[in-house]
């Protein structure tokens, strides 16, 4: 009977989920399987995977297939590495305790590349952040000024105005002040003394 190891999925629409199964190559995909060897779950960054390594190199070793999706992922997680160390045992090239000291070397090795990229895409999305909100202060703070000048333009509008309303009546003030000084001037003023009719003519 042959074998593949594939992905089923699971998962609602738009959120795909993944098991990692060995099937019957003969069956559906999202059909019966014969056993489940992990999960993948790609909606998140960096995507999640868990996968029984020794199963999937059981698997292997009876000649199941795995398709290139799930073989990418037996890459990833060090599967197809075992793999290979079990075949140098069996070979006489090295010992069982010398290839799992090399599996465990490897794996402490991926373990710190993929903490760092994890760090790298925290790092990466908190910058985003900040710079999304430095942003969007910046879009407020000119919203925020724009709004103060056109405020300030309506003052100086109604001050304008106001002004302008004021200045018939100043005019109306002004007037009226210069003509009572003038009348105070013309009432205080010596009155001229009147023409001496009977002045004296002078002797014939």
């Amino acid at each position: 009977m042959p074998v593949k190891i594939r992905l089923q999925r699971h998962g609602k629409k738009g959120k795909p989920f993944y098991w990692i199964v060995a099937a019957d190559s003969r069956a559906k995909r999202d059909g019966k399987f014969l056993e489940k060897l992990g999960t993948y779950n790609p909606t998140i960054v960096p995507a999640e995977i868990n996968l029984d390594i020794d199963k999937s190199v059981d698997w292997l070793f009876k000649g199941a297939q795995p398709t290139n999706t799930a073989r990418a992922i037996l890459q990833y997680k060090g599967a197809m590495l075992k793999k290979h160390l079990l075949v140098g045992v069996k070979k006489g090239a090295f010992s069982e305790e010398e290839a799992e000291k090399r599996f465990q070397a490897w794996s402490a090795e991926k373990e710190a590349k993929i903490k760092k990229h994890q760090e790298e895409v925290d790092a990466a999305r908190a910058k985003e952040k900040a710079d999304r909100l430095e942003k969007e202060k910046a879009v407020n703070q000119a919203r925020a000024n724009a709004q103060k000048a056109a405020n300030q333009e309506v003052i100086e509008e109604a001050a304008k105005e106001e002004a302008t309303k004021n200045e018939p009546v100043d005019a109306v003030e002004e007037a009226l002040n210069t003509e009572q000084t003038i009348e105070e001037a013309a009432g205080t003023a010596p009155a001229p003394e009147a023409s001496n009719e009977t002045e004296e003519k002078p002797a014939e």
